[in-house]
Formats: structure tokens, C-alpha cells, sequence
């Protein structure tokens, strides 16, 4: 059972540190028969975690499940400092009303996935407003300025003179000061949070509690594609909107970024991911198996089929007027691949076969809403109807699309 465990709450982090001692940890645990207790901190800034948030807590409900209590903090003290972490410029504080409106939406939006009665929920202004001012210079006598300089962020913006706020230095040692108050045996975060959670270890160490074990987990990329899912960048699903909303957002992800998506949140997406990089389904057929698990995973799978259903009719029409949208059929047996310029051209999408293969560079070619990058198309790929012929809908520029069926496929 131990190596079993331990794969079991490691599997997906990037860093478990230091080196050797979980295990020791949880052995320690058992000797003494008392769970550990796993401490993962969020600033109320925004009033919806997002999916972003929820692969940690993934993370933290396995804990969950091998016995383990989870300490959820909501950082309602540390909100009125802002986490400086990955900025690169200091963060507007935020009004004490919207911190509070924020932190209680917290507590509903965490049981989507955490175990009530395996977990504590805090606020870190319990012990944080107790704090004298003699206790917090004594706080700030455990790290040193030079210390908090080797912050990547901290050392960027002091090279390129921007400014950093004195009360900016308080926040990775307030963190820290959480998880000697809870006596925290595991701190989880993101990767941009090592450097605050490996603070924690140090400021536990200097009030007396045994030093933490610091457990990272990859950061989960925004719609966008780009910079990690925020809700102050406009590039994140929140877990309590609408289901059409959730549905639709993942169906406008990039295909890349899908098979990333498929890692950090879907447990059991494998299949599909290999599916999909085998050339055996396509891309959208896995984006939408991917929308609706994540739709039935904060509602209800009637609510994800009927989000997909919805969906899938306005999809057919392509997003154009119906007067818009040809069609073309034909009964000539199919390949393993499909000429798609060929296709293009007999579909009356485009004039020649040269026409459509300028297209096709221009990235301005779509097969399912998909941009299509190469002149012949995997027949695995396509979409398939009822009868298993390849029936998709392409889509030249803005204004010309045409849905098409082809023959059946050759053996």
C-alpha cells in the first residue's frame, strides 16, 4: 500500500520536495495514526474558481480518499495584499466588501469536488487581524531581503526599476505564517507558487512546527493558449457558469492545446488522447467528449448531452445564415487520406485545385471548425455519420461553407 500511495498522490506533480521525505512523512503518519493534513491556499480576487483551481484540488481529493484532511484557506487577509507572484507590476488592493463576496462563494464552489467531511475550511484573517505589530516584525525577522530578491518576478522588476511595494515582501512570509497556524504537513500549489511554498517550510522551521512538504502541480494553460487560466486575463472558465457557456468555451480551444487539457484534467482521458494522436478520432469529436465531461463533472450529464446537443445543431449550420451553407455528396469510395484541394474544388468551394491550395497555407480553410493544416486529410480524422461515411462540414473564409458526405470508406 505505501508505493502504491505514494505513486498514487505524486502521479502529475512536478516538483515533491524535499527529495525522500514524503514517504517518511506518511509513515510518520501512520506510526502516530492521524491523517496528514494538506493545505492549499486561494486569494478570494475573483468571485468563481475556475478550471484552473481544479487541478489541484483534484490533487487534494485524492489525498481525500487515502484518509487525509484538507485545510482550504481562503486567503481573505492576504487578498488585501494581492499575490505578487508572476506580476509585473503591483496589484490594485481589493475593496474589503468584494473580498468578502468573493470568499463566500468559495466554500459552495469547493465541494464540487472536495469531500466535506475531510475538509477544513479557513480564512487567514483569523489569526492574521490578532497579530500585533511586535508579532509581525518578528515574522519579518526570519527572511531577509536579499532572500526575497531571488523571487524570479521580484528580481525582474528590481533589474528593470519597476516599483515593488514593501507590503508586496509581506505576502510569501504571511503564506508562510498560514502553515505554521495550521500546522500544515503538505502545501500544494502551482508552479508559480514553489518559491512561497518552500518560504512556508523555512518560517515553519523558525516558530517550531515541522517543516512542510512542498508538492507542485503544473500550471493549466487559458483559453487562449498562452498564459495561465486567470480570471483577471479573460482566459478562464469559471466552474459555476452556464453549461452552454463551459461546452462552448472548450469547444473553442485550440487542438494542441485539447491533448494538455486532456492531461491536466480529465483522470481517465487517455484513451481518447491516444485516439486522437493516433489519427483514430477527430479533433472535434475528442474536444466535445472533453466539453461534455467537464460540463457533467460541475452539473449533470443530462446537463452536458443537452449542452452538446445544443451545441451540435447550432454547429451544423456552421455559425452562417442556412441560405449559406451548400451541400455536396457523393457515393465514390474513400481512401485512407482525402485530397482536400481536390475535395474543395468538386464541392465548388473554391475555383481550382490552386485556389484552394493557397487556402489551405492561408489557414483559411476549416474542416469542423477545426483551421486545417495540411492539403491531405487523414480519413480517420473526419467526422463520420451513422452509416460510418465521412460527413463533415468545411468552411472556406467567412462566407462559404458547404456540408459534405462521402462514400463509404475503403477497407
Amino acid at each position: 500500500m505505501g508505493r502504491a500511495e505514494i505513486e498514487r498522490l505524486t502521479r502529475g506533480a512536478v516538483d515533491v520536495l524535499p527529495e525522500g521525505e514524503f514517504g517518511a512523512r506518511l509513515e510518520a503518519a501512520k506510526r502516530e495514526d492521524r491523517p496528514l493534513r494538506i493545505k492549499l491556499g486561494a486569494d478570494p480576487s475573483a468571485p468563481d474558481l475556475h478550471l484552473g483551481h481544479t487541478v489541484v484540488l483534484a490533487k487534494l481529493r485524492d489525498f481525500q480518499e487515502l484518509g487525509h484532511t484538507v485545510v482550504f484557506l481562503v486567503g481573505d487577509f492576504t487578498a488585501r495584499i494581492g499575490d505578487p507572484s508572476g506580476r509585473s507590476e503591483t496589484r490594485k488592493p481589493l475593496l474589503p466588501e468584494t473580498i468578502q463576496e468573493n470568499a463566500a462563494t468559495y466554500r459552495e464552489q469547493v465541494f464540487k469536488i472536495l469531500d466535506p467531511a475531510r475538509t477544513e475550511v479557513r480564512f487567514n484573517s483569523e489569526w492574521m487581524d490578532a497579530m500585533t505589530a511586535t508579532d509581525l516584525v518578528r515574522l519579518c525577522g526570519q527572511y531577509t531581503v536579499a532572500r526575497i530578491l531571488e523571487r524570479d518576478d521580484f528580481a525582474k522588476r528590481f533589474k528593470d526599476e519597476r516599483p515593488i511595494g514593501i507590503h508586496e515582501f509581506l505576502y510569501p512570509l504571511v503564506q508562510a505564517y498560514d502553515s505554521v497556524a495550521l500546522r500544515a504537513d503538505v502545501e500544494v500549489g502551482g508552479t508559480d507558487q514553489r518559491f512561497n511554498l518552500l518560504v512556508g517550510r523555512e518560517i515553519q522551521r523558525a516558530y517550531g512546527v515541522p517543516p512542510q512538504i512542498v508538492m507542485t502541480l503544473p500550471l493549466l494553460e487559458g483559453t487562449d493558449g498562452v498564459q495561465k487560466m486567470s480570471k483577471s486575463l479573460g482566459n478562464a472558465i469559471g466552474i459555476t457558469e452556464a453549461p452552454d457557456e463551459i461546452f462552448g468555451k472548450i469547444m473553442s480551444i485550440s487542438d494542441d492545446l485539447m491533448g494538455r487539457w486532456f492531461d491536466l484534467l480529465s483522470a481517465d482521458g487517455g484513451e481518447i488522447k491516444a485516439a486522437l494522436e493516433a489519427g483514430e478520432l477527430h479533433p472535434r469529436d475528442a474536444k466535445a467528449q472533453l466539453a461534455e465531461r467537464q460540463v457533467a463533472r460541475f452539473h449533470t450529464p443530462d446537463l452536458a448531452r443537452a449542452a452538446r446537443e445544443r451545441f451540435d445543431e447550432r454547429f451544423k449550420r456552421g455559425g452562417l445564415p442556412e441560405e449559406m451553407v451548400a451541400q455536396w455528396e457523393s457515393d465514390e469510395p474513400v481512401g485512407a487520406e482525402v485530397a482536400l484541394p481536390a475535395l474543395l474544388t468538386k464541392s465548388g468551394l473554391t475555383k481550382s485545385n490552386g485556389e484552394a491550395r493557397r487556402l489551405i497555407a492561408q489557414r483559411g480553410v476549416r474542416i469542423d471548425d477545426a483551421v486545417v493544416k495540411e492539403e491531405r486529410v487523414p480519413t480517420a480524422r473526419l467526422a463520420k455519420d451513422a452509416e460510418g461515411r465521412p460527413a463533415f462540414l468545411v468552411q472556406v473564409g467567412k462566407r462559404r461553407a458547404c456540408r459534405i458526405r462521402m462514400g463509404q470508406i475503403q477497407a
